[in-house]
């Protein structure tokens, strides 16, 4: 199988495979393919949370032109995966010379599967493309075409607890990521200051506890398969629950916008983690870090992009500054594309990885905030 995932996250999602159980695991670029059973698929669907999608490859061969493409895809037997009286959809990625087009390779595919069935069975499947039986996946690299089988329909990171979000809301697979990228491990406090509509925070309850990212989903697109084995999936589902844990800190959000915070509650609700995250009406800039445990910070906030009426000097300013003089014992890591605005800061980070936000290049960075001055944690090392 071929787990996708987003650039720079190839070694945390290589983490959970060998984590989860899996076996011949092989990181590439924004993927890692490893090898389980059936089970296994249905668990890695589930239970990791740096992929985008589990793709079942189910045949690789060489093409140089769509005739070649038609021929190779009607030989494979598709009666084994899907009835003629049932739907499908087609998806393609095509990094070659000759093919330009990834809609007519999906097309042609399409064409191929159809024409058999009509052929063989004088009935063909229909095409829907929003709730198809079976999804198929087209990726030609080059000369080389892989066929596989979209064990996933809807992308991963569409977890099924988020009914409200605001502008700009992050993605949840990148959120999930971002914290695991930061070290947090649930052994201590964590926050989001400017939660928006509570994704980060919603991560970090299920990484602290241990708890599947896609229980929550509506459905996965092997279910709609012929060999869908719903006792094997509850199985399990219920071995996943068991390995949960007890978390005994405190995860908490601020938003200085009202209806991000009813949003981001709704959302925390949903998702059923309200015991453990609570979230204020609050302006960042105005707080003080509660009590003297230390803190685990992870947040996302505004690049300038979309909020066309932000002061980017001034805001970022205001970052450092509320860290250095409000948030002792503080590891805060905070994810931007605005490289320029990093600078406003007036810290240095003591580290710095680059992501992607969407298209945009980002940097996740740390800024460490000692108790007390940094001279003094040198004299006392």
């Amino acid at each position: 199988m071929l787990a996708k995932t987003l650039f720079g996250f190839e070694e945390l999602l290589e983490r959970e495979l060998i984590q989860l159980g899996a076996q011949e695991i092989k990181p590439g670029v924004r993927s890692v393919s490893f090898v389980g059973d059936k089970g296994f698929m249905y668990k890695a669907n589930m239970a990791l949370r740096t992929a985008i999608k589990i793709l079942k490859p189910i045949r690789t061969f060489r093409v140089t032109n769509e005739q070649d493409l038609y021929k190779e895809v009607y030989k494979i037997k598709w009666s084994k995966y899907l009835k003629s009286s049932g739907s499908l959809a087609v998806d393609a990625t095509v990094h070659s010379k000759n093919f330009s087009h990834s809609k007519y390779v999906a097309l042609k595919t399409k064409d191929a599967i159809v024409d058999q069935f009509r052929d063989t069975v004088g009935e063909r499947p229909n095409v829907d493309l929003r709730f198809p039986d079976l999804k198929i996946n087209v990726h030609i690299d080059r000369q080389v075409c892989t066929i596989s089988l979209d064990t996933s329909g809807e992308s991963l990171h569409r977890r099924g607890y988020k009914t409200a979000t605001n502008i700009a809301p992050i993605n949840e697979v990148l959120a999930a990521g971002l914290i695991m990228l930061s070290g947090w491990d649930g052994q201590t406090d964590f926050m989001d200051p400017m939660c928006g509509s509570g994704t980060m925070l919603a991560e970090a309850a299920m990484i602290a506890c241990n708890i599947p990212p896609n229980l929550m989903r509506k459905e996965f697109a092997f279910e709609r398969w012929q060999d869908w084995d719903v006792d094997l999936f509850e199985k399990i589902e219920e071995s996943l629950l068991n390995k949960t844990r007890d978390f005994h800190h405190k995860i908490y959000g601020f938003d200085k916008s009202p209806s991000a915070v009813s949003k981001a509650k709704e959302n925390i609700k949903n998702a059923h983690l309200d015991e453990f995250i609570s979230i204020k009406h609050e302006d960042f800039f105005k707080t003080q870090k509660p009590g003297s445990e230390k803190l685990h910070m992870v947040f996302n906030p505004p690049y300038g992009e979309r909020l066309e009426n932000l002061n980017v000097e001034e805001f970022y300013g205001n970052i450092g500054a509320t860290l250095k003089h409000n948030y002792p014992g503080t590891d805060a890591w905070l994810i931007t594309s605005n490289l320029e605005a990093l600078k406003f800061v007036g810290l240095r980070p003591s580290r710095k990885i680059k992501v992607f936000n969407a298209k945009l290049e980002s940097r996740l960075v740390k800024y460490e905030m000692y108790e007390g001055s940094k001279k003094a944690k040198k004299n006392n090392d």
